[in-house]
């Protein structure tokens, strides 16, 4: 019996299927995805947050070139360096 019970306390809470339903899939309301934010379609499981291997293209692309930019503190001009 005490076999029982350390086999039990190695678990998590709630048994190993606690949260997951038969299939494995978590419990719960299905979120809905976010729109591809490239072109608004509907985002692919397989490209996510995507549609498509394009939209994912034309995104790095963008971040490549410099068309995206994360805003931070204006550079000082070389006059004030000096």
């Amino acid at each position: 019996m005490a076999h029982d019970e350390l086999k039990q306390d190695n678990q998590p809470q709630g048994g190993p299927a606690a949260g997951k339903s038969a299939g494995g899939q978590a419990k719960g309301p299905a979120t809905p995805r976010a729109p591809c934010p490239v072109c608004g379609k509907p985002a692919s499981a397989a490209h996510d947050p995507f549609c498509s291997a394009r939209c994912a293209d034309v995104d790095l692309n963008r971040w490549l070139t410099g068309s995206y930019a994360i805003p931070g503190r204006p550079l000082a001009d070389e006059e004030e360096a000096d």
